[in-house]
């Protein structure tokens, strides 16, 4: 069996499970976060040519939030997000971890100086009158 062979019932590379699995849109995309250290494997840092078996836990970041999942099975193509999902399951902890830092996010979102986004040169001009005010 030739070294760079991989049967798919048992192993798999890691950038192509993480796109099978529906983390990301491509597999270029998930080369790029396992390069920039963001996807660990069994706790180190790993290549994207990572051969993944059954039973390997995989931290990773996406979007500053964490995931924490276990390889449950290989599947050789992409497949529907409903088909994906049972490629693997999530640590719970990490899943109400994530939960509360989308709270968080969402929470701070709202306190937010502008929360409708900048504001229009009218109301730009109203500030720097009031701040005018202030400073005199």
């Amino acid at each position: 069996m030739n070294k760079n062979t991989i049967n798919s019932a048992n192993a798999m590379r890691l950038d192509k499970w993480l796109w099978c699995a529906r983390f990301f849109k491509t597999r270029a995309m998930a080369q790029k976060h396992i390069e920039l250290g963001r996807v660990l494997v069994n706790g180190l840092k790993v290549k994207n040519s990572k051969i993944i078996q059954i039973g390997d836990t995989i931290d990773l970041t996406l979007n500053s939030l964490p995931y924490r999942i276990k390889v449950l099975r290989f599947n050789s193509m992409r497949r529907p997000a409903s088909e994906a999902k049972l490629l693997y399951v999530e640590d719970e902890s990490v899943a109400t971890k994530r939960a509360e830092i989308k709270a968080l996010n969402q929470a701070s979102q709202i306190t937010a100086a502008y929360p409708d986004g900048r504001p229009t040169k009218r109301d730009r001009r109203a500030l720097d009158k009031v701040k005018k005010h202030w400073e005199s």
